[in-house]
């Protein structure tokens, strides 16, 4: 904003001037160009042309600075067109090279031309949308927020008990209440009133401040500006406004907490009616309400002021994070420390019990509470990145990506299948097996992680739609609770942000939008849509943005998307080639790959080398007459011998007999190859007993060597030591001696 626009003076292109002026002195100094704590403040600095700080000659040179002192000259009149800029030296040495450059960049943002091959697949990424959806209080199926579209996109969310808070790309705040039975507001939306707005709107009273995160207590609200101050609003019941009740107990628009004007804040967490701060310095903060010792100030008393944390020396703390009744503390090593209530264990402060013989969960007492911040042992073996408590449990991520939960699994909130008591923490597998987790959070009973492949996950209560799909008859008594992580949006969305309190949920859903991957075959080129997904080259997808938007309303009208795009083409692609195929038994797949498979013949010669006794069996796979049948051989035998002598009789037996014969002949060559077989078989297993005998002695040998040279070695010991008598000092250690 130039000199003139500040004094109502009419827009022109010098203004322009200014403003580029303005944008190559924060990139000299890295600073901005006015700085000021009020809008009026701001202009009066604008108008007297009082910088923040002086652009360094020792650094840049002497023609920069001019530039940067043209632009910025209060006088309109006085600073330089564009082109004048464009012929000074330092500009017009340079503008060759620039303008190729510019040139290059235009060119390789163009559409490309289709080709019949390329070498290797070509992305061409265009835009991103952002869209927040939020479930729960009464609302069974995701419900998508118009507000946040466009220029308004969602960068940071926030749940509370009663209500909801957002943070936009451009730095604004937006609340809204999400209550049931006509609630009374009591100041947590920082609209200035006790109205319980439905929609999305803007905190006005915060208008100017460039808000960094926000985090939402049961009824107050807490955020951080970009100049790291920190502004609070809401109840003041339990002192967590900490003004000292200076202004009521129901705060309805944003104060500044001067305590922190001198110590810039990081990170700041809410839990239901108490706030933890993280400083730059990396010193801990907080105040409200202390009972179970909630605080980590060795006490359960309640604060009004924010109170330092007395933190192990040690331990550097990276991260903050307020359940309903206790905190946790994240270090830079991955370790956490924890007070306030453990019930369920959902502090993981109770010792696991390993062995052979478990100890029942029943008179088990654990540690129910702890005031101080006590280092939580169970999770000591992993490197923790993200922690998540919940009600009554809590999540947890580690470096690798890893999830698990531990405390109460009354609605099966902990994921592993069952809904009984644990006393440790699980490490969650399935459904995460070789996935990486990025986001999780932890409500009333239940709980949401999204995973990197772009999956999202819901399990636990689902009553009152705390998992964003209805009940089989939309009833509020007969709520299905799944134990296992159930994937809820299908697999087209990224999860920037996702915050979980009460039985609300609010999460951010990235995709892609127009996003082409051109990749080559055999038969040409196909187009697709630019999903994260493989598929195979005989498939070709064209997936616009209206399938995308169909799999995420089939997602959000309840109930899980099981099948991603990509099952569902394969699924397309197969039952076309079977009903070319026909039907078979073999699967068309199976076919090709036995058609194709290239056959690799066994050398015999190997296999008989290797393995006498399979060279054995090898020759012996003559076709011999089995036994049955040589018995039939030797009836018949018997039978004509009692035959009667008539001649035809006798021809008819002759015959037979002839044949038996034969056969005989045959079947005693056949015994007698089988029986050379079994001597085969008889030596190699009288060769391999031998061979085992023979080591087994060798190893006796061993073994009683060993034993000697043992009791001769503690033999020797005992001389050694009754020989050397060691010095004792009283006539107690002699005896001992």
């Amino acid at each position: 904003m130039s000199p003139e626009l500040c004094q109502g003076v009419k827009y022109n292109f010098k203004s322009d001037i200014w403003a580029m002026g303005c944008v190559l002195y924060e990139l000299l100094t890295l600073t901005r160009t006015f700085d000021a704590t009020n809008p009026l403040n701001l202009c009066v600095k604008i108008v007297q042309g009082n910088w923040t700080m002086e652009v360094r000659s020792d650094v840049y040179s002497s023609d920069l600075l001019q530039l940067v002192y043209k632009c910025l000259d209060q006088d309109p009149e006085k600073r330089p067109t564009a082109n004048q800029i464009m012929d000074e030296p330092i500009i017009s040495c340079v503008r060759q090279s620039l303008e190729e450059r510019v040139a290059a960049l235009n060119s390789a943002i163009k559409k490309p031309k289709l080709s019949t091959v390329t070498e290797s697949p070509v992305a061409v990424v265009t835009t991103r949308s952002r869209e927040v959806y939020f479930w729960g209080g009464g609302k069974f199926t995701p419900q998508k927020l118009d507000t946040f579209k466009g220029g308004s996109s969602a960068q940071h969310v926030c749940a509370g008990e009663t209500h909801f808070a957002v943070v936009t790309v451009e730095k604004e705040l937006y609340t809204w209440a999400s209550v049931q039975s006509g609630a009374k507001m009591v100041g947590q939306l920082g609209h200035g009133d006790q109205a319980s707005y439905r929609q999305p709107r803007r905190v006005e009273r915060l208008q100017g401040k460039a808000i960094r995160q926000v985090s939402c207590g049961a009824d107050f609200t807490a955020c951080i500006t970009d100049e790291e101050q920190l502004y609070l609003f809401g109840s003041d019941y339990y002192g967590c406004i900490g003004v000292e009740s200076e202004l009521g107990v129901e705060v309805l628009e944003p104060v500044l907490l001067e305590f922190f004007t001198e110590r810039p804040v990081q990170q700041v967490s809410c839990g239901d009616n108490h706030v933890v701060v993280l400083t730059h310095s990396r010193e801990v903060f907080s105040w409200g309400c202390g009972e179970y010792g909630r605080l980590g100030l060795d006490c359960e008393d309640d604060f009004s002021s924010p109170m330092q944390v007395e933190l192990p020396k040690s331990a550097t703390i990276e991260t903050v994070c307020c359940g309903s009744d206790g905190t946790f503390f994240v270090t830079e090593s991955g370790k956490v420390l924890a007070c306030g209530n453990n019930e369920f264990n959902k502090l993981g402060l109770n010792q696991g019990i390993t062995g052979l013989k478990h100890k029942p969960w029943e008179g088990y007492q654990g540690v129910p509470y702890t005031i101080t911040p006590t280092l939580v042992k169970q999770l000591a073996r992993f490197k923790i990145h993200i922690i998540s408590p919940g009600k009554t449990h809590t999540a947890a991520i580690d470096e690798r990506g890893h999830l698990m939960t531990f405390g109460c699994n009354k609605f099966g909130q902990l994921g592993v299948k069952d809904f009984k008591k644990h006393q440790d923490v699980k490490l969650l597998m399935g459904a995460f097996g070789g996935k990486i987790v990025t986001k999780v959070s932890c409500g009333d009973g239940f709980t949401v992680a999204a995973t990197e492949d772009n999956q999202i996950f819901a399990w636990g209560n689902a009553g009152n739609g705390r998992l964003g799909m209805p009940p089989p008859d939309r009833g509020f008594g007969s709520e299905v609770c799944p134990a296992l992580p159930r994937p809820i949006f299908g697999s087209l969305h990224h999860v920037p942000d996702l915050s979980c309190r009460g039985w609300h949920t609010i999460l951010i859903m990235e995709k892609v939008l127009n996003s082409k991957t051109i990749r080559s075959n055999s038969s040409g080129v196909s187009i697709g849509s630019g999903v994260s997904h493989a598929s195979t080259a005989s498939v070709d997808l064209d997936v616009d943005q209206r399938s995308a938007d169909t799999e995420l309303r089939e997602g959000a009208l309840g109930g899980t998307v099981e099948a991603d795009m990509e099952e569902r083409y394969l699924d397309t692609s197969m039952m076309s080639m079977a009903s070319q195929t026909g039907n078979s038994s073999c699967p068309f797949w199976l076919r090709q790959e036995l058609k194709d498979a290239e056959f690799i013949p066994m050398p015999e010669s190997s296999s008989s080398v290797s393995n006498p006794l399979a060279a054995s069996y090898s020759e012996s796979a003559h076709p011999t007459l089995p036994y049955d049948e040589l018995q039939e051989l030797k009836a018949a035998a018997a039978a004509v011998k009692g035959c009667s002598t008539d001649s035809l009789g006798c021809e008819k037996a002759f015959g037979v007999e002839a044949g038996l014969r034969m056969s005989c002949c045959q079947a005693s060559s056949d015994l007698a190859e089988l029986k050379e077989v079994v001597n085969r078989q008889d030596a190699m297993i009288q060769l391999l007993q031998k061979q085992f005998n023979d080591q087994l002695k060798e190893n006796e040998k061993l073994w009683r060597a060993i034993q000697n040279m043992t009791v001769s070695n503690a033999v020797d010991e005992r001389t050694n030591h009754l020989s050397s008598p060691q010095p004792c000092d009283d006539e107690e250690e002699e005896e001992e001696g």
